[in-house]
């Protein structure tokens, strides 16, 4: 078994499932898909019933993910390319690489695409939140935009 196997132990099926969720929210065009790729889940010593969580997420040329929250404390690094990223009632600010943008278990992210028709981006994703539960929702699951 690897390094990373052990390290994501028995969250690997939880890193499924979250990347299953984004791509799930993703509303991208058909040519122009968004990818999840989980990396990391690992319980965080010290906070009790928390977790980490670190994935990547691909934006190919014109994509884009349809409103979504997390229930989590959300950081993100813009690895390569451009993205426009918005929380409801925010501005949409557009991120490069070596940005970073951040959202509340509150927030509404309601813009999250690729900023570019002809150039793909990759972020990285890093969640704080309660061990085992979903790090991204549909507006809907939530009973709506609050």
């Amino acid at each position: 078994m690897s390094e990373s196997e052990r390290a994501a132990g028995s969250n690997g099926y939880h890193l499924a499932g979250v990347a299953l969720l984004l791509i799930a929210a993703a509303g991208a065009h058909a040519q122009a898909p968004v990818k999840a790729t989980p990396l990391l889940a690992k319980p965080l010593a010290g906070f009790e019933g928390k977790e980490g969580v670190m994935l990547t997420v691909d934006y190919a040329p014109g994509a884009a993910s349809e409103a979504h929250r997390h229930d989590a404390n959300t950081f993100v690094y813009v690895l390569e390319g451009s993205v426009v990223m918005q929380v409801e009632g925010g501005r949409p600010v557009t991120l490069t690489a070596g940005q970073t943008f951040y959202e509340s278990p509150a927030d509404v992210h309601t813009v999250s695409r690729n900023a570019s028709e002809t150039q793909p981006a990759r972020i990285l994703v890093f969640f704080v939140k309660d061990e085992g539960a979903p790090s991204t929702l549909p507006v809907e699951a939530r009973g709506g935009i609050p």
